[in-house]
């Protein structure tokens, strides 16, 4: 069964940090682009970060470039999501996904989430004082 498990959702504080989990069973994580992307109440689904399958290349929203960092761990099967200095503009639920073979191994840019399938359940992340 193909499936993707979000987790490390949280309260956290402007100016703390957090790291989400995307993890990978029924298949590998490493031959798809995957992204994350987020949800907030009353807005539509954006994608806020994305990781290529042939050369690692990374893409961030301008919203949270220099304080979201993506990354594989390839032994288990897993990207991250590290946030660092979170707002509470982030605020949201967090999913990732897989971008659909037919747009390559590479970030179709921007990640949109009509490119993407095999969503996780989301997790949530709310950032507050």
């Amino acid at each position: 069964q193909v499936q993707l498990v979000e987790s490390g959702g949280g309260l956290v504080q402007p100016g703390g940090s957090l790291r989400l989990s995307c993890a990978a069973s029924g298949f590998t994580l490493d031959d798809y682009a995957i992204g994350w992307f987020r949800q907030a109440p009353g807005k539509e689904r954006e994608g806020v970060s994305c990781i290529s399958s042939d050369d690692g290349t990374t893409y961030y929203a301008d919203s949270v470039k220099g304080r979201f960092t993506i990354s594989r761990d390839n032994a288990k099967n897993t990207v991250h999501l590290q946030i660092n200095s979170p707002r509470p503009e982030d605020t949201a639920v967090y999913y990732c996904a897989t971008q659909r073979r037919l747009y390559g191994s590479s970030c179709a840019i921007p990640p949109l989430p009509a490119r993407f399938r095999s969503w996780g359940q989301g997790t949530q992340v709310t950032v507050s004082s």
